[in-house]
């Protein structure tokens, strides 16, 4: 059953946020996420128990959630990354996971299942709540931007795999088989959104993008939706084909339509940052256990305990691999940029309590440490970079030798 008054709460909230997130900058400026999900958390069952989420909500959250990886997938310029960062990025997640399946293993006692859910929850990154802020502070498009962007996307596309891969309930081998049919299906997609398009491609996003045909922006939630709809027919994580959506319009809109694609994808970001990723947002706030976490002193005591793993799992293997050309402050920063974690933790748990595997308490620990790293971190961060301006991006040919 639909209940209107839900959703008008949780908009109201969404309201508020960015209201109450502007009053008080000009003492402390806290992501705006954390407004989201303490409003969500007060008029939830756990304080007001004002709202009620039904089916038609939580949908909605699912398609935000499926909005903020689209919008990170997009914001990754897969072009301008240097092989070897790449390479480092990759190196540094795997040994995350390794680290943090490991670490699990210690703490579950030896549940193998319970292991993988709590250590890849361990190695992800929120890219989609970074990148905004390294846009608002003009360095997305720096060197520091970009090495940030490389390791970020390993770190949201590395623990949806692994999802795919180790949390999806099938043999490995079955597992690894529809993942492999999925990349083939994909890079198919990507030839074609690489292929040159028609002039009449270009000319009917152009004649429409003031007008209510808005052809563009209807070709990319169709992407959008088809990829997610490919995912599931392939039987993996949603996110996967949302990650994928991002890459992919990125690509189409860039080869058919460069001069208009800032202005397309700022009609998706608004749709996505001015409804559907706030729902998300609230409705995680609405969700969260809060009884299971002050109730239960174990659960208290292991927030900051995974909080500190967040930063050792996630942070030290980036700290470690990350490019040499970077400035100590800059180095420290992407450590704790990249240990900045909440939408993968709440799909992963989430995966872990429908399978009974996580227990409530521990759930609500880890996303409460989540919820942490995403007030502490990133302020941290930023302080950490307080003195440095954005830098002018270098040229394509010098940006790898200038990294490293």
């Amino acid at each position: 059953m639909f209940h209107p008054g839900t959703l008008v709460l949780i908009m109201t909230v969404a309201v508020l946020a960015p209201l109450l997130a502007e009053s008080t900058a000009r003492w402390i400026r806290i992501p705006l996420v954390i407004f989201e999900i303490a409003l969500g958390i007060v008029i939830g069952p756990g304080v007001l128990g004002w709202a009620q989420p039904d089916k038609v909500v939580d949908t909605l959250s699912d398609l935000g959630l499926a909005m903020l990886i689209f919008l990170a997938g997009y914001e990754i310029e897969f072009e301008e990354i240097p092989g070897r960062t790449l390479r480092h990025a990759l190196g540094a997640w795997l040994l995350s996971l390794a680290a943090g399946i490991g670490l699990a293993l210690a703490l579950s006692g030896g549940e193998t299942f319970k292991a993988f859910v709590i250590g890849t929850s361990l190695t992800s990154t929120a890219l989609g709540t970074v990148l905004p802020i390294l846009r608002d502070r003009g360095d997305l498009h720096t060197p520091f931007g970009r090495v940030m962007s490389t390791f970020g996307a390993v770190g949201e596309f590395g623990p949806v795999v692994a999802i795919a891969l180790l949390l999806s309930g099938r043999k490995p081998g079955e597992s690894t088989a529809l993942l492999i049919g999925f990349a083939a299906v994909t890079a198919g997609a990507v030839w074609w959104a690489m292929r040159p398009r028609q002039p009449w491609f270009s000319r009917l996003i152009d004649t429409t993008l003031h007008s209510s045909g808005q052809f563009a922006v209807r070709l990319v939630m169709l992407l959008l939706a088809g990829m997610l709809a490919l995912a599931q027919a392939f039987g993996l994580d949603i996110l996967l084909g949302a990650f994928a959506a991002g890459v992919l319009t990125r690509l189409l809109l860039h080869g058919a339509s460069p001069e208009h694609s800032a202005e397309v994808i700022g009609k998706v970001e608004a749709l996505g940052f001015g409804f559907l990723v706030p729902l998300f947002y609230v409705v995680t706030g609405i969700d969260f256990d809060l009884y299971a976490l002050l109730h239960d002193w174990r659960a208290l005591v292991l927030v900051p305990v995974f909080l500190v793993l967040f930063l050792l799992v996630r942070g030290g293997p980036v700290h470690l691999l990350a490019p040499r050309g970077l400035a100590r402050a800059d180095r420290r920063a992407l450590t704790l940029f990249v240990s900045t974690c909440l939408p993968l933790v709440v799909a992963i748990t989430t995966i872990g309590v429908d399978q009974k595997v996580l227990g409530t308490d521990e759930a609500a620990a880890l996303v409460g440490a989540a919820m942490l790293s995403v007030l502490l971190l990133p302020l941290l961060a930023m302080r950490t970079r307080a003195g440095r301006r954005p830098e002018k991006p270098p040229s394509a040919s010098s940006t790898e030798s200038e990294a490293w």
